[in-house]
C-alpha cells in the first residue's frame, strides 16, 4: 500500500475511533435497512395512492360535469331526472373527501407547522367549493361548483402523482452501499472453511477471499498475495498490491490470487460503514431547500384566503345578500386557485427532464437542476471523471535497433496473456487495437511484485518494474511526468523498451475546463491519488487548484471549506469514496460510467460521463429557470389583476366576474403556463 495511503487510511481509523457509533452492529444493519426499506416502501404506497385517486375520481368527475347546470348551460344541453342532484351531491362528496383527503390532510399539517402553503389553499379552495355548493343545491341562491371542485382535485392529483414519481428512487443510496459488502465471508477454523454471515465476523477471525470476490472486512492480509481494486472506495486509480502485512479495506475487490485477512473491525465500524454515515449525515443535512413555488404559493394561499374572507365581509356587511357575498368570496378563492402556480414548476420540470435525459443527463434532483445556474464552483474527482478511469498504454519506446516498438508490444502481451493484472489487461487491449498477432508463451513465471517472464519462441522476455529493471539489467532511466506506470520490455537480459500506462484525459475534459472558466467558474481537482498524477492533470488542463491525496471524509471537509468559503460547491465523481462528497455538495454530479452509489447519491447523472455535459448542464439550468420565473411571474401576474376584478372592484360600472368566469380565467392561466413550458429549448 502506497504510504500516503497507509497514513491517510490511519487517519481515517482514528477518526472512527473518535466517532460515537459504536452501536452492536445487528442493530445498526436492521436500523439501516429498515430506515430504507420502509422509506422506499413509503414512497411507491404514497404514489399508488395517489394514482388510484386520480382514476377514482377520473371516473367520477365525467357524471358530476354532465350533470351540472353550468357544463349543460355551456354545451347547450338541458336535461334532468328525479334525484339528479341527489347523485351530484353523493358523487361529488366523495370526490371531495376521497379524492380531496391527502389536500386536506395536507392543510392540517401545514396549519399545524405554522406553514401554510399549496395544500392550505388547495384544501380551502375544495372546501368552499364543496361548502357552497352544498348551501346552494340546498336552497341558496346561485349555481353550484360541483364540477369546478371535481376537476381541481382531479388536476392537483395528477400533478402530484407526477411529480413524486419523478423524484422516486432519490433515498436509495444507502441500501447500495450496504450492498457493496458481501453478505457471506469464508472463515477459516482450524482446516475448515466455512460460510459465515458478514456480520458475524469479529476481529481477529481470519478470512480467505478468492480471486474476483469482494473483500468481506477491513483487516491485515496474513497469508498470500493479490493485486486490489480499491478504486471504488479509495479513488486510486491503479489497482494496489497487497501482501502480507498491508491493510485492506471491506469492499474492495480482489484481482487473480487468492489470500488470508485477519479481520480488525467488526462490519458497524468498517470503513465502508463510516463512508455509509457521512453519506446519510450530509444528506440529513441538506435537505430542506425549500421550492421557489411552494414560497409563491404560500403567499397566494395568504392573500387569497385573506381577500377571499375580505371581499365576503365588505360585501355582506355593505349589504349585498349572503348569496352574493358568498359567490364574490368563492370567486375570489377560485380564481386565485393554484393550478397555474402549481403546474407552473412542475410543467417546466417535466419538459426540461424530458429534453435532458434525450441528450444524457439524467437528472434525479429537481431543486439540484433548478440550482446548477448558481454553481461558481466546480470539484472535479479525477478517476473516471476528468480520465477514462482505464489503464491503456500511452507511449512505448524502443531502445533496440532490431524491434520495433510494435514488436516490443507483441511480445509483452504475449508475456501478459495468461495474467489478470490491469498492466496486463492494458498491453492486451493496445496490441488487440493494433491488430497485432500475439505468439504463444511457454515456461511464464511471474516474479512476485517485480513482472513476469516467459519463453516466446526463442527469445526469454521479461516484462519488468523499473525499479527491477534497472538493479538486474542496467536499464536506462525514463524520465516521464509522473502520470503513468513504467513497464520495461526484456529480451534475452537486455532492456529492449519500455511501455508506459496510464489513466488517460478524456478528450473532452480541456475544452470542458476551459468553457467553465468562461463562464466564470473556479475548477478544483479533489482526488484519492498521488499528489505526482494529481498535479500533472491539473496543469495540463489548467485547473485553479489541485487536492490529492484526500479520503472520502476529508473530500467531505474539503466541499464544506469550499461552502465556509461562501461558495455554491457542484462535485462531480464517479466512485463510492465520492459518494459522501457528493451529498454534501450543494449539487452533486455523478458520471455514468461510475459506480452506482455515485450515481444515486447525485442529484444529476451524467449518462456519457462527457465532462462538456456539465457546461450544457449549467446552460440548460439557467434556461429552465428563467422559464419557472417567466411562469411564476404570469401566475402570481395574473392573479394580481383577476383578484380584485372576482372581489367586485369594478362592480358599479357593471363589471362582475361570475365563479364560471372566473374558473375559465384560471384553466386559461393554466394553459398559459403549458404552452410556455412546451417552448423550452437545450
Amino acid at each position: 500500500m502506497d504510504p500516503h495511503h497507509d497514513h491517510a487510511h490511519h487517519q481515517m481509523n482514528g477518526h472512527k475511533e473518535q466517532s460515537t457509533l459504536h452501536m452492536d452492529h445487528a442493530e445498526h444493519h436492521d436500523h439501516h435497512d429498515m430506515g430504507n426499506m420502509h422509506a422506499g416502501h413509503d414512497h411507491s404506497s404514497m404514489i399508488n395512492d395517489y394514482k388510484k385517486r386520480f382514476y377514482v375520481v377520473l371516473v367520477l368527475t365525467v357524471p358530476v360535469m354532465l350533470l351540472s347546470k353550468m357544463i349543460q348551460h355551456w354545451l347547450g344541453l338541458s336535461f334532468s331526472f328525479p334525484g339528479d342532484q341527489s347523485i351530484l351531491l353523493g358523487l361529488s362528496t366523495i370526490i371531495y373527501f376521497y379524492g380531496g383527503w391527502p389536500f386536506l390532510t395536507g392543510a392540517s399539517h401545514e396549519l399545524k407547522a405554522r406553514n401554510p402553503g399549496m395544500m392550505t389553499l388547495v384544501g380551502f379552495a375544495i372546501t368552499v367549493a364543496y361548502v357552497y355548493s352544498v348551501a346552494v343545491l340546498f336552497g341558496l341562491q346561485g349555481m353550484d361548483f360541483f364540477w369546478e371542485l371535481a376537476t381541481l382535485i382531479l388536476i392537483m392529483l395528477l400533478g402530484h402523482w407526477i411529480e413524486m414519481s419523478a423524484v422516486a428512487g432519490a433515498g436509495r443510496e444507502l441500501e447500495l452501499l450496504v450492498k457493496l459488502m458481501p453478505a457471506e465471508a469464508h472463515l477459516i477454523k482450524g482446516d475448515v472453511v466455512r460460510e459465515v454471515p458478514t456480520d458475524s465476523l469479529q476481529p481477529g477471525d481470519i478470512i480467505l477471499v478468492k480471486p474476483g470476490e469482494k473483500i468481506a472486512a477491513d483487516g491485515i492480509v496474513s497469508e498470500g498475495a493479490s493485486y486490489i481494486n480499491e478504486s471504488m472506495l479509495t479513488g486510486e486509480s491503479r489497482p494496489v498490491q497487497k501482501s502480507a502485512g498491508d491493510k485492506v479495506i471491506a469492499g474492495a475487490i480482489n484481482g487473480n490470487s487468492a489470500f488470508q485477512v485477519k479481520v480488525t473491525h467488526n462490519s458497524a465500524d468498517s470503513y465502508l460503514s463510516q463512508v455509509i454515515k457521512l453519506v446519510n449525515d450530509a444528506q440529513q443535512a441538506k435537505s430542506g431547500t425549500q421550492l421557489l413555488a411552494d414560497k409563491a404559493a404560500r403567499w397566494l394561499t395568504v392573500i387569497a384566503i385573506g381577500a377571499g374572507i375580505l371581499t365576503f365581509l365588505v360585501w355582506w356587511l355593505t349589504g349585498s345578500s349572503l348569496a352574493f357575498a358568498m359567490e364574490r368570496m368563492v370567486t375570489v378563492i377560485v380564481i386565485c386557485c393554484p393550478h397555474a402556480l402549481g403546474l407552473a414548476v412542475p410543467l417546466v420540470v417535466a419538459r426540461s427532464t424530458t429534453i435532458a435525459a434525450q441528450h444524457g443527463l439524467l437528472i434525479k434532483d429537481r431543486t439540484a437542476f433548478e440550482n446548477s445556474r448558481k454553481i461558481d464552483t466546480l470539484v472535479f474527482d479525477k478517476t473516471g471523471t476528468l480520465t477514462v478511469g482505464k489503464f491503456e498504454v500511452t507511449a512505448m519506446e524502443s531502445f533496440d535497433s532490431n524491434y520495433s516498438k510494435e514488436q516490443l508490444l507483441m511480445l509483452a502481451a504475449a508475456v501478459e496473456q495468461q495474467s489478470e493484472h490491469p498492466i496486463a489487461t492494458g498491453i492486451l487491449t493496445k496490441a488487440s487495437e493494433l491488430q497485432l498477432q500475439v505468439p504463444a508463451a511457454s515456461d511464464v513465471q511471474a516474479l512476485a511484485g517485480n513482472g513476469i517472464q516467459a519463453k516466446v519462441g526463442n527469445d526469454t522476455v521479461l516484462v519488468a518494474s523499473p525499479v527491477y529493471a534497472r538493479e538486474h539489467f542496467r536499464a536506462p532511466v525514463v524520465n516521464i511526468d509522473g502520470t503513468g506506470t513504467l513497464s520495461y520490455v526484456v529480451i534475452n537480459d537486455k532492456p529492449a523498451g519500455y511501455l508506459l500506462l496510464s489513466d488517460e484525459l478524456r478528450p473532452e475534459s480541456a475544452g470542458a475546463v476551459q468553457q467553465l472558466r468562461q463562464e466564470g467558474i473556479t475548477t478544483v481537482l479533489l482526488t484519492g491519488d498521488n499528489k505526482k498524477v494529481a498535479d500533472a492533470v491539473g496543469q495540463k488542463l489548467q485547473l485553479d487548484k489541485v487536492v490529492a491525496e484526500v479520503l472520502p471524509h476529508e473530500k467531505l471537509e474539503q466541499i464544506k471549506t469550499l461552502q465556509q468559503e461562501g461558495r455554491y460547491v457542484a462535485m462531480t465523481g464517479d466512485g463510492i469514496n465520492d459518494a459522501p462528497a457528493l451529498a454534501q455538495a450543494n449539487i452533486g454530479i455523478a458520471v455514468g460510467s461510475g459506480s452506482d452509489i455515485a450515481a444515486e447519491t447525485a442529484g444529476i447523472v451524467l449518462v456519457n460521463s462527457n465532462p462538456a455535459d456539465i457546461v450544457s448542464l449549467i446552460k440548460f439550468g439557467k434556461a429552465t429557470y428563467r422559464k419557472m420565473m417567466q411562469n411564476l411571474a404570469w401566475a402570481t401576474g395574473y392573479n394580481l389583476i383577476a383578484m380584485p376584478l372576482a372581489a367586485g372592484i369594478l362592480a358599479p360600472w357593471g363589471v362582475i366576474l361570475s365563479p364560471a368566469i372566473g374558473a375559465v380565467l384560471m384553466t386559461v392561466s393554466t394553459v398559459v403556463v403549458a404552452i410556455n413550458a412546451k417552448l423550452l429549448k437545450l
